[in-house]
């Protein structure tokens, strides 16, 4: 049986549930502002082999914000929007995603530095449905619209391969 792999491409925005040689599905997404990049702290898209580490979010309301990896209690609305604008909300589903790649998306480069996906808390996640998809935005996770991470969550399991490129 084919398994299902996932791939994010950093310059059209776009992440793709494929099977085999097909594409089941392309979703808008929104990857980093700052670009693509491993650094620890650069807010940048990792690049490269990766793999679902965790999934997180199971059985949340669609706008439920989570915060560590946990559940805040809190529901996205316009008000706390308003309230915190600067807040990068994470909400609905987190796919927490692990590097394969050792010294490029896992443990740290030959200088030293972590370029660690796992350990940098890279996310594919949801986001308020006022948040722009089809451009650079995020802090260095990916984001989807809650609908479609909450089809995409429901979909794959840990371990699911994921490759994004430019």
């Amino acid at each position: 049986m084919l398994k299902h792999r996932i791939e994010v491409d950093i310059t059209q925005q776009t992440l793709s549930l494929v099977r085999g040689d097909e594409c089941l599905q392309t979703y808008s997404v929104s990857t980093a502002k700052n670009g693509a990049g491993e650094a620890e702290g650069s807010e940048r898209t990792p690049r490269g082999k990766h793999r679902v580490a965790a999934k997180i979010g199971g059985g949340l309301s669609p706008a439920a914000a989570l915060q560590g990896r946990r559940p805040t209690g809190e529901v996205w609305s316009q008000t706390l929007h308003a309230e915190a604008p600067e807040r990068d909300w994470i909400l609905s589903r987190i796919l927490w995603l692990e590097g394969c790649e050792n010294g490029i998306n896992r443990g740290s480069n030959k200088s030293g530095h972590c370029v660690d996906s796992m350990r940098r808390y890279i996310y594919i996640h949801g986001t308020p449905d006022c948040e722009t998809m089809g451009e650079p935005k995020s802090h260095g996770c990916v984001r989807m619209r809650n609908s479609d991470v909450i089809d995409l969550y429901n979909q794959v399991e840990p371990g699911t391969p994921v490759l994004i490129y430019e």
